[in-house]
């Protein structure tokens, strides 16, 4: 039920079409809710449906065109109604995770390199949301209108450092391979 929720946010930040809301999605709501661009196109053409949003009106020819969206009154509606609900949190599935709770049992063989490319690609993502939050949230605007935009990018951060140093201390545990 996220998706269309996460669509009508970016919508309401600024009218976009398909192509732009899936670029948007790989540089800022994609890290915590991800989406294939006919996921994108498949929501957006529900939504236009449902009454939440409408494509703007164009000038000159339609054919060719990319349509823009932008959110009807129905749509910001249904968007304060979701942000006020509630939801539990969800289970973590996470696939390596349980190939540790395996290799607990058949043995530890090339496990080492699978925690090490983690490592590599958490560091990596860690490095990506340290440098926006340098690059879009500087000391001097910690009270500005993007608080809870900044909320989110530090759960980020928070995530990607437990991440970094758990596995730096479970590569550290593992039994040397000799």
């Amino acid at each position: 039920m996220s998706l269309p929720h996460a669509i009508l946010t970016a919508l309401l930040e600024k009218p976009s079409s398909g192509l732009e809301l899936t670029r948007r999605f790989d540089k800022s709501i994609g890290f915590f809710w991800s989406a294939t661009h006919q996921q994108i196109y498949r929501e957006l053409g529900r939504l236009e449906t449902s009454g939440l949003i409408r494509a703007l009106p164009q000038s000159g020819p339609v054919r060719g065109q990319k349509k823009e969206y932008e959110v009807l009154p129905a749509g910001r509606t249904e968007l304060e109604r979701w942000t006020a609900g509630g939801e539990d949190p969800k289970a973590v599935r996470e696939p390596l995770l349980l190939r540790l709770r395996a290799a607990a049992v058949v043995g530890t063989a090339g496990l080492d390199a699978e925690l090490t490319r983690h490592l590599a690609l958490h560091r990596a993502q860690l490095a990506d949301y340290e440098e926006i939050e340098r690059r879009d949230f500087p000391p001097e605007n910690a009270a500005g209108e993007n608080r809870l935009q900044h909320a989110v990018l530090r759960a980020g951060i928070g995530l990607e450092t437990f991440w970094v140093e758990w596995l730096a201390e479970t590569l550290a545990t593992l039994p040397d391979p000799r």
